[in-house]
């Protein structure tokens, strides 16, 4: 069978432009959440990048698997992950590019641009040969020149999706261990940007002891998500308050967990109607009628930084 190639685009943690190597045409494409504003030309240029390191990875991969004697029955696979950042003021702080087999040998190009850093023998390998072929040239022009370009002109074209805030919606919840012990879950969901921080307090003090915090993670539809949770004494809830601070939120926002406040008991209701011996038949049934209604109301109401581009481009064989 031949090797996959998957090579996909990112700004930050939204993709932006791919191409799938299993199409009868495979062509780059974009992907972002804005309007494609890119000449055709561009396209081309991009799909012609895509399948050039395509055949690259096609000659690598056999050399590393003939280095540890593998066969190609089994599964491999090349991850190339390349990027740049830009600070605002669209100053360059950092670019990166490495290559790993099979998540062990690694390869990185230094900071110097020139040099490679490396571990393992296919790494090794590859070093020996990039430097005779001068690679580490052609990947300095790309990383200097058209990742910045890249980079710069996705924020122009993304900057309303981008430059936005959606303010997080906070939750905290509230689960009885086996033990007895309270975990108290603060949620941020449906922010942007990702940059975001949730912290437990104790009558005004910063815990850290029992407690996790859950990497920010994409919700998938643009936004994202990030969990805090501190485990605590039953009866000491109150005592507890979760601190976020967000570019969305005007100031750091505080919230706690709050008892189910207790519902009144339909029987209560229907005997205080019967003992109201003034009310006729009619206005019992508006009251009712009116209850009601005010809880599908509430029901409804109810429901109701730094820029980095980064390029992924990974080819394995299946097993």
């Amino acid at each position: 069978m031949e090797p996959q190639f998957i090579p996909v685009g990112y700004v930050d943690d939204i993709q932006i432009e791919r191409l799938n190597s299993t199409a009868e045409t495979p062509r780059a494409e974009h992907c972002a959440p804005w309007v494609d504003q890119q000449e055709p030309h561009y396209w081309e240029w991009e799909t012609g990048l895509f399948l050039d390191l395509s055949q690259k990875f096609g000659k690598w991969l056999p050399k590393m698997l003939n280095i540890y004697n593998y066969t190609t029955t089994g599964s491999h696979t090349i991850q190339l992950r390349h990027g740049c950042e830009v600070l605002p003021g669209w100053d360059v702080s950092n670019r990166f590019f490495e290559l790993s087999f099979n998540g062990q040998d690694y390869i990185a190009l230094n900071e110097d641009m020139t040099t490679w850093t490396t571990v393992g023998k296919a790494a090794e390998m590859l070093r020996q040969e990039w430097e005779e072929s001068g690679f580490a040239y052609q990947v300095k022009t790309y990383m200097e020149h058209h990742c910045v370009e890249t980079l710069l002109t996705q924020l122009e074209y993304g900057k309303e999706f981008l430059l936005r805030m959606d303010i997080p919606k906070m939750h905290v919840t509230h689960k009885v261990r086996p033990d007895r012990k309270i975990i108290l879950r603060c949620l941020a969901l449906n922010f942007y940007p990702a940059g975001i921080s949730l912290t437990w307090q104790k009558d005004g003090s910063n815990q850290t002891q029992d407690m996790e915090i859950m990497n920010t993670r994409p919700a998938g539809d643009g936004t994202f998500q990030k969990l805090a949770a501190v485990v605590v004494s039953s009866g000491e809830e109150q005592s507890y308050t979760c601190h976020v601070v967000h570019g969305g939120l005007p100031e750091p926002f505080t919230l706690r967990w709050e008892p189910p406040q207790p519902s009144i008991p339909i029987m209560a209701v229907v005997t205080a109607l019967a003992l109201g011996a003034l009310l006729t038949g009619a206005v019992v049934t508006f009251l009712i009628w009116k209850r009601r209604s005010k809880g599908k109301e509430r029901a409804v109401s109810e429901l109701m930084s730094p820029w980095e581009y980064q390029g992924q481009a990974v080819v394995y064989l299946p097993a």
